[in-house]
């Protein structure tokens, strides 16, 4: 009797932890398989954010490009979507908006590629030809001498290059602006003179601001 009770106990025992091992098995199995919802369920949502954010990136491509035509600015449609990519990327590169940039470029040369001020500059940005080759040797960017600054992207990516280079100096996008057209120079001269700034220019860019966020506006919808 003594020794049927023993085995009794042994079996009741070994049961015990065939069980145990069981519920420990099928516990590991639940908590894997959640884990791995869990994490395919974040990868399919970090996805579709980045579906979507490719999506809103390629219309507010599309949207500068179709601006610009919206200029009649004499260029091949390669050099346009060249020119939108170099704006586009640029701009992101620095949070700002790039039909800001447009409208610099309106203000300054109203889109024409071939436009050249009474005092030399030239191009989509007006740039000196000076300062093009003293940007173009400073940043690394092809420089072919002046006649370089009637290639639209190589204009812009020193008139940006230049711009951008303001807006650290000077802490501020609107000043940036000023000095753009007014000279570094020069409107430091007048900051330490506690002048009154110059607004003309400034007001400029900013009213063509305006006309094409209605543009881009109007070709969103």
């Amino acid at each position: 009797m003594a020794l049927g009770v023993r085995a009794g106990k042994r079996t009741g025992i070994r049961l015990s932890l065939s069980v145990t091992f069981f519920l420990l098995l099928l516990y590991t199995a639940q908590t894997a398989l959640t884990i791995y919802l869990v994490v395919d369920k974040f990868k399919k949502a970090e996805l579709i954010r980045e579906q979507k954010l490719k999506i809103g990136e390629l219309e507010e491509k599309v949207r500068l490009l179709e601006v610009i035509k919206e200029f009649k600015v004499g260029l091949k449609e390669g050099e346009i979507r060249e020119l939108t990519d170099l704006i586009w990327s640029k701009s992101k590169a620095w949070g700002i908006d790039p039909l800001l940039i447009l409208a610099l470029i309106k203000t300054e040369s109203s889109f024409l590629w071939k436009a050249e001020s009474y005092r030399g500059a030239r191009g989509l940005m007006q740039i000196l030809p000076s300062t093009g080759e003293w940007l173009a040797r400073r940043k690394g960017i092809r420089w072919a001498g002046p006649y370089s600054l009637y290639h639209p992207t190589t204009n812009v990516r020193l008139g940006l290059a230049y711009l951008f280079e303001l807006i650290l100096k000077f802490k501020d996008v609107k000043r940036a602006i000023i000095a753009y057209n007014l000279g570094e120079n020069e409107l430091r001269l007048r900051i330490r003179k506690g002048e009154r700034l110059p607004t003309r220019y400034l007001n400029s860019v900013m009213e063509n601001y305006r006309l094409i966020m209605k543009m881009a506006q109007n070709i969103n919808s």
